[in-house]
């Protein structure tokens, strides 16, 4: 059976005329198209670099960048509670609006919410902060549905886990270099002092240039593939075909409600590794030291995973099980290993008003080692997660319009997850339970998810399941050619 894209094709073909499907060429090498998936992907993952990339760099550091993580947990409760029920809608407002505009308005958020961590430290204005993070999580559903989208309806079949690393990489590479941005300047600071103004002035003209950037992307019904096809969605999308679709998506495949758990325990370890571990066991200049390993593992797991997934040797179905096996096997081995690190500690240990006499960890510390690689592998682990998903849902279809929705299904419910526990740090819920919690929703999760991912995910979808209900046909979307060619039967399907 061939396992490639049905449409796909190595012939040159021919594209419209203008000059976002000119290709060039930088000495002996070719480019692509601007209106290519490649292309695009690029410039989103840049886009999420600047905005998302440089938010994860600033929460790694445990408390947004404060000493006291009182106020980032009240602002990133406001956050992901507006995040899940405008992340659950999101994938019916990106198809209605158009990615360009849903990443550049997600980007705005971001910018806001670091503006307000820079005023609250100048004067007590918590009312902007709770604005701030309300307001990025509106943001951020629709930043991150539009990323969705695009990561899992542009590439064709068989490079859906090559985009996924590609992307990832790129986006953790900000969060790196955020990262570096706090060491660089606390690099002398041992004790657990808030970040200054200049960490929060650079994050904040980073994420608006993310903001600008995504303005110059192309919506989705301009893309074209290398093999002449396009991007399935829906002809003349309205409010009510959207919120209509929405609803259609579940009803017509109710078992993806079995990956919802997974959906849910996606975030919800950000909270402990950053609040539990990071923020309360290390000084600052550790502290960035651990944030630049944590995102710097992430591209690591990236590179690995994203080729992995698209072995073309092994039938997609058969890839499918193999990867949840292997996810469940490193849940067990890496959060099983993280309980010899949490009973070393009680929240009331790293309490300095209960034991003023408490330092936060430097590096130079002896036995550092041993939690470094811990969070490293905390890292690598987010990143096989999250791909390891993003995959299962890209090879449940190749529609941008199903995709959308299960994107926004899936960003909705993760922050969802990630409020409640925000939520449950803020009220001082012992670190040990924190780190139980993780370890039974990740395996728990993947288990409820098993029937979906051996009996549901196929080695091809066939176009024609695709466009239903889309009001679009197989002329609008195969390449010049091959509807004839799938007529005469020359084309598997």
């Amino acid at each position: 059976m061939d396992h490639k894209s049905p449409v796909e094709s190595t012939e040159p073909v021919s594209r419209p005329a203008g000059w976002m499907y000119k290709s060039g060429s930088i000495g002996k090498f070719s480019t692509s198209w601007y209106a290519s998936p490649r292309i695009q992907l690029g410039m989103v993952a840049f886009v999420c670099f600047l905005c998302p990339g440089m938010f994860n760099a600033l929460s790694g550091l445990g408390g947004g960048g404060k000493s006291d993580p009182s106020l980032a947990d009240k602002m990133n409760i406001a956050l992901y509670s507006t995040f899940a029920v405008v992340g659950f809608f999101a994938g019916t407002i990106v198809n209605r609006l158009g990615v360009r505009l849903a990443l550049s308005f997600g980007g705005i958020g971001y910018t806001i919410y670091s503006i307000s961590l820079l005023v609250s430290e100048h004067k007590y204005v918590p009312g902007f902060n709770i604005f701030a993070g309300a307001f990025l999580g509106v943001c951020a559903g629709l930043l991150w549905a539009a990323q969705g989208t695009i990561m899992m309806s542009y590439p064709s079949e068989h490079q859906k886990g090559r985009y996924f690393a590609w992307f990832w990489a790129i986006f953790n590479v900000g969060a790196c270099i955020g990262s570096l941005i706090p060491l660089g300047q606390n690099i002398h600071v041992k004790e657990n002092k808030t970040v200054g103004d200049g960490t929060y002035i650079a994050f904040i003209v980073l994420m608006f240039s993310g903001a600008c950037l995504a303005l110059f992307l192309c919506d989705a019904d301009k893309i074209i593939r290398a093999d002449g096809s396009r991007v399935i969605l829906r002809k003349h999308p309205s409010w009510k075909t959207e919120i209509v679709g929405l609803w259609e998506t579940i009803r017509s495949e109710p078992w993806i409600i079995l990956l919802f758990p997974m959906f849910w325990s996606s975030n919800w370890f950000y909270t402990y590794q950053q609040n539990a571990i990071n923020g309360a066991y290390f000084n600052t200049r550790t502290k960035a030291l651990n944030g630049f390993l944590y995102w710097f593992a992430q591209i690591v797991a990236a590179v690995i995973i994203g080729p992995l997934l698209d072995v073309e040797r092994v039938r997609r179905s058969l890839r499918a099980k193999i990867a949840l096996v292997a996810l469940f096997v490193l849940t067990v081995v890496i959060w099983g290993s993280g309980y010899a690190w949490q009973k070393k500690y009680t929240r009331d240990d790293v309490n300095v008003e209960i034991h003023p006499e408490f330092k936060g960890w430097d590096w130079s510390t002896k036995g550092y080692v041993g939690p470094m690689f811990l969070y490293f592998f905390y890292g690598m682990y987010d990143a096989i997660w999250q791909g390891v998903v993003y995959w299962i849902m890209g090879a449940l279809g190749n529609s941008g319009r199903k995709l959308a929705n299960l994107a926004g299904f899936y960003k909705g419910l993760q922050s969802a997850g990630a409020a409640v526990m925000w939520s449950l740090d803020e009220k001082k819920l012992p670190f040990m339970n924190e780190y139980a919690s993780n370890f039974g929703l990740l395996c728990g999760s993947i288990l409820v998810a098993v029937p979906v991912v051996f009996f549901k995910i196929k080695d091809s979808v066939p176009v024609e399941e695709e466009l239903e209900g889309t009001g679009e046909t197989l002329a609008d979307v195969l390449p010049p050619g091959a509807v004839e060619s799938k007529r005469t039967g020359d084309e598997k399907i």
